[in-house]
């Protein structure tokens, strides 16, 4: 039999102390603090009581667009939408900005902290053709034994207003990308119904799944929601859909949102936030109430758009609790849950948990529960990504 690692006198969410085998890749057993004796040759791990959590899952970021370990991104951008989104093209374009590097530099960090699933967002852009795409590509595939990274074809300027996007899209999907993106078919695209059927013609051809940004508010965007929800109905995509941001569930009257929600739930479409403090978030516990995944994730970090963000999950999901208000320790553990079990859920990342058969994904942290955790954002202790520990200096 193989050699085994054992993490042991840890206290899974914070529970009784217990005892972690993993064997090659996979947890084989979680047993009572004692009760089994490591075999001759297995490695040990003594986590000294330390809270043991599985790990961290980022539900939507850029790898391709960050300036992680680079020089300070001098921030001159105009108010709107389409300024960010000229401007970083130009900016792109003209720096030479290069997607492996940046991806790579921001996903090792990523897994420093305990990020062990992870799904970003590539430009697919008529200037850049698929380059940052293959950058990325070569990122996952440099990690692909430690990191869980899907990536998604993203048309940051539409899919209509640029000719030649669509066919881009096309070749994204068939050459590496997992998942289709899109983004306001109103406000950018301005026909929302020939956008819609565009993407999803396009994802039906490849059998992806969609990841929508919508960003358009209070009515413009219930309007383009019922009009996703009328193809996901009408294609059967049930289960297979995350619109991200959703701004315009945080400003419909109660009685609209709470209808939106309630046909949100029927066709299974999770909503994933970032939760901003500047605009309306999509109201957390009651998308939960009425059944509706609600997940988390950073945007960009460290880009063009934004100096903010943080590889950090942890942080990620204090941030969700603050803009929600989420003060109770169980309300805390929800919050984590949005960086943790509905993020994998939401994304179809498989075998996630703190469960024998499940994909080794641990982490170590000083605290004594998840709420301490998630308030706290102590060091990592200690990290494995899918059997293999992750050292703070760790490179590949």
């Amino acid at each position: 039999m193989n050699p085994s690692t054992w993490i042991v006198n840890a206290r899974p969410f914070g529970g009784a102390p217990a005892d972690v085998r993993v064997t090659g890749t996979t947890i084989d057993a979680i047993v009572p603090h004692g009760e089994r004796t490591p075999a001759p040759g297995d490695t040990v791990v003594d986590a000294a009581l330390a809270l043991l959590l599985p790990g961290l899952v980022e539900g939507h970021t850029h790898l391709d667009k960050t300036t992680w370990g680079m020089p300070w991104y001098r921030n001159a951008v105009g108010p709107r939408l389409i300024d960010r989104i000229e401007n970083e093209r130009r900016w792109r374009a003209e720096s030479g900005h290069d997607a492996a590097q940046a991806s790579r530099a921001l996903a090792l960090a990523f897994l420093r902290e305990g990020t062990t699933r992870l799904r970003t967002h590539v430009d697919i852009d008529t200037d850049a053709g698929l380059r940052h795409l293959e950058g990325v590509c070569e990122t996952r595939a440099a990690l692909a034994d430690v990191l869980d990274m899907q990536i998604v074809a993203f048309p940051q300027s539409g899919v209509l207003k640029r000719p030649g996007t669509r066919e881009l899209l096309d070749a994204a999907l068939a050459n590496g990308a997992d998942v289709l993106g899109a983004l306001d078919p109103s406000s950018i695209d301005g026909d929302p119904a020939a956008s819609l059927d565009v993407t999803f013609t396009l994802a039906t051809k490849h059998g992806k799944p969609i990841d929508m940004h919508l960003h358009e508010p209070g009515d413009l965007g219930a309007f383009t929601f019922d009009l996703l929800l009328d193809r996901v109905e009408a294609h059967g995509y049930q289960g297979r859909v995350v619109v991200s941001h959703a701004f315009c569930l945080g400003a419909l009257p109660d009685a609209r949102r709470g209808a939106l929600l309630e046909r949100i739930a029927r066709a299974n479409v999770a909503l994933l936030t970032t939760a901003p403090a500047s605009v309306p978030v999509p109201p957390l516990r009651e998308a939960r109430a009425a059944g509706v995944t609600l997940f988390g994730g950073n945007d960009g970090i460290r880009d063009a758009w934004t100096p903010f963000g943080s590889p950090d999950m942890l942080e990620r999901a204090m941030l969700i609790a603050m803009r929600y208000d989420l003060r109770r320790d169980d309300d805390l553990a929800a919050a984590f849950d949005c960086v943790s079990i509905d993020a994998a859920r939401a994304c179809g990342f498989a075998d996630y948990g703190l469960a024998p058969g499940m994909r080794a994904d641990l982490v170590l942290v000083d605290a004594d529960t998840v709420a301490q955790a998630v308030a706290m954002r102590p060091p990592r202790r200690f990290v494995m990504a899918n059997g293999t520990p992750v050292s703070p200096e760790f490179t590949r």
